[in-house]
């Protein structure tokens, strides 16, 4: 059987069940198997250590392909079921629909239905796990899925908002998902004002959703006790209760973390005690079942001791903008017919590779309903398409007037800018500027037309 071929109907059978297509490394892995190729002869073509290729890429892979065909694949078997399994779902494939539409009504509905799935989201939010309009960020990727297998392991994953951090946290789920691993993903924006504000409530809050996702009965009252507090109750909860109630390692997915960082009496409790979890499991056995993932925000600050904090323990993970490579993709899977890189330049000049300004851009180009030279012009007015990501910034330097002055500081100068280390960090945690050495510019020139317009009309000092 052509492999090709096989390949396509393996790709459109794991999106009908739901899970994401073949990427370019499972497609090597694919061809290798087809070759008769061991992992080393495959990893040294991809450039990828054979370690990879053998516990994370290959498992991942034949994990999804086993819950597709209901039989368990290996590297041994996998030539042999797929190619039985593709020739039985040809024989057997004989939709009743299809039957009783004439021909050429038959054809249209097929190409109105491509052409609806083919046709790219208004981006907004993550991007979600069947999406051809996700870019890897390779090899992180491979770098996080190779540290959630390892015991105990905690890993940070941090940026600016809007830079695709839950986008990966989705995929780093689906990944734990597929080796077999519980996991349990709460997002602390759906947590109430007013339980985020007392440490207790908080603590309850989250060991009651754990077991909710795991599907197990709360029972907080059996492990609550005020005479040893929230904290130490809650440990209990988790060492003797979730961890003992599975067999596999237990993944605890932590998303806007940044939330609780606007309460700092309960930050300063909440984060050590995720990092005495981390620590547990250098002491007990049934901790490192545990495997921590905390995404946040870098766009709030609160002062913690770094001596207790969990961001300064773990694998960290600093998610940046894309490369001009990265744009290029992502222009093709817009369908986009830059080929000379002359439109990609242009646009990177103006806003860099910013993933959600970038996928914005792209999306409105393809639509066909504006040039990029009409966009370009009109970047930074508030008929521009970026006016509610610009706002939100303004809304945060206008609460903060030392960052406002000295972003307009930055701003007003054509070179790199020696600026104090603290706004430094934050301006450029905002996002809204870049290092150049141990000096600073602006982040992009979508940034500089826009605050230059709003410093002059609000008269900055």
């Amino acid at each position: 059987m052509n492999l090709d071929c096989l390949l396509e109907i393996v790709d459109s059978k794991l999106i009908e069940n739901q899970y994401r297509p073949l990427n370019p490394t499972e497609i090597l892995i694919m061809r290798g198997i087809w070759k008769y190729r061991t992992y080393g002869q495959m990893a040294i073509e991809a450039g990828y250590s054979t370690g990879y290729f053998t516990n994370v890429a290959a498992p991942e892979l034949f994990g999804r392909l086993s819950k597709v065909i209901g039989q368990r694949v290996t590297k041994k078997n996998c030539r042999m079921l797929l190619e039985s399994y593709v020739i039985a779902q040809g024989a057997s494939e004989t939709p009743p629909v299809r039957q009783n539409l004439p021909e050429s009504k038959s054809k249209v509905k097929q190409s109105e239905v491509k052409q609806k799935d083919n046709s790219p989201r208004y981006p907004s939010g993550s991007v979600p796990l069947d999406s051809e309009f996700y870019i890897e960020r390779s090899p992180l990727e491979e770098q996080v899925y190779q540290e959630i297998s390892k015991p105990g392991a905690l890993i940070r994953i941090k940026a600016p908002r809007e830079m695709g951090k839950t986008s990966l946290l989705l995929r780093i789920i689906d990944h734990a998902n597929l080796l077999g691993y519980r996991t349990i993903s709460l997002n602390l924006e759906q947590v109430e004002w007013g339980t985020l504000s007392n440490l207790n409530q908080f603590l309850r809050w989250l060991c009651a959703n754990s077991a909710r996702l795991l599907q197990l009965q709360p029972n907080l009252d059996d492990y609550w006790d005020e005479d040893l507090g929230s904290k130490i109750s809650s440990t209990l909860y988790f060492q003797d209760y979730l961890l003992e109630s599975t067999d596999t390692p237990l993944v605890l997915a932590l998303d806007e973390v940044n939330q609780i960082f606007e309460h700092p009496q309960v930050a300063k409790d909440f984060l050590p005690l995720l990092r005495s979890w981390y620590e547990e499991a250098k002491r007990l056995p049934i901790w490192q079942k545990l495997r921590l993932l905390v995404v946040h925000s870098t766009e709030i600050y609160v002062p913690l001791d770094l001596n207790q904090s969990p961001f300064n323990v773990g694998l960290p993970i600093q998610l940046d903008s894309f490369s001009e490579e990265k744009v290029q993709n992502l222009a093709q899977r817009y369908e986009l017919k830059w080929k000379d890189g002359e439109e990609i330049k242009q646009l990177m000049a103006m806003i860099g590779g910013h993933p959600a300004l970038v996928h914005l851009a792209l999306y409105h180009l393809s639509l066909g309903n504006i040039s990029l030279s009409q966009l370009l012009e009109n970047i930074a007015n508030s008929s521009g398409i970026y006016h509610n990501h610009l706002q939100r910034h303004w809304a945060a330097l206008e609460k903060q007037p030392e960052l406002a002055q000295a972003l307009d500081t930055i701003l007003n100068t054509n070179e790199p800018v020696l600026l104090d280390p603290i706004l430094s960090h934050k301006l450029s945690s905002m996002g809204l500027i870049k290092k150049s050495g141990d000096k600073v510019v602006a982040g992009c020139e979508l940034y500089r037309q826009y605050f230059l317009s709003v410093f002059n009309n609000k008269g900055v000092k």
